[in-house]
């Protein structure tokens, strides 16, 4: 496709040819179109709700203000809360808090491992016998 074929798909799809587009190289646009189509527009195994959500929490984990922007607006365009958006980061700074303890304690990992297997094995046996 053309460049102009490709950025007619976006206006249509988009209403406009978003900018950060516009630097890409002829010999990559149709590629990273496509791309951005499959990934970040089409349904998937997980719904985009939450694959957005996941977005908020990946780009506030990288603290990329772009990438914060976009998928908290498109979170919210897929019916994302304000209060899920949130919890979304809360998520994120709690677990990017544990790993960069974890790792900075050098904690053993084959032993974490057996850890968390034996504490979700016991979690899951509570689960099926009804306890919470």
């Amino acid at each position: 496709m053309s460049r102009e074929d490709i950025y007619r798909e976006m206006r249509e799809a988009l209403g406009e040819v978003p900018s950060f587009f516009e630097s890409i190289p002829d010999g990559s646009l149709e590629l990273e179109w496509e791309l951005f189509k499959r990934v970040q527009m089409e349904p998937g195994p997980i719904p985009n709700k939450y694959r957005e959500l996941i977005g908020v929490a990946v780009a506030a984990a990288r603290g990329c203000p772009y990438c914060s922007f976009y998928h908290a607006e498109v979170a919210k365009l897929n019916g994302a809360t304000d209060e899920e958006i949130e919890g979304a980061v809360h998520y994120a700074k709690s677990s990017m808090g544990w790993s960069t303890y974890l790792h900075g304690m050098q904690t053993p990992l084959e032993g974490f491992k057996g850890q968390v297997r034996r504490i979700c094995q016991h979690v899951r046996q509570g689960q099926l016998a009804g306890v919470r």
